[in-house]
């Protein structure tokens, strides 16, 4: 299973999120010196989820990366959040 397909999978779970983009990053960056050159390596989420209602955007993250705690520990290099409960605008 690819790293974007656990990344979606384990939110999905987790979080039962109303809409979740995982989009994977790593071609940008392609060729930096911290980069590990597996394709596989930087993700970008937006996740709305009712589990985020009332919970500060820090703790919104927290939400998210102890779910992923283990790819964060691996092979995921860098991960951006965008976390929103239902009905909060996107920015």
């Amino acid at each position: 299973m690819s790293i974007a397909a656990t990344i979606r999978e384990k939110l999905m779970i987790a979080l039962r999120p109303t809409r979740l983009d995982v989009i994977n990053e790593s071609h940008v960056h392609a060729g930096h010196r911290s980069s590990p050159g597996t394709g596989e390596s930087h993700f970008r989420v937006l996740v709305m989820s009712p589990e985020f209602a009332g919970k500060s955007r820090v703790d919104r993250h927290r939400l998210v990366n102890d779910t992923l705690a283990a790819e964060l520990k691996g092979r995921v290099h860098a991960l951006a959040i965008q976390a929103y409960a239902p009905g909060e605008e996107m920015r």
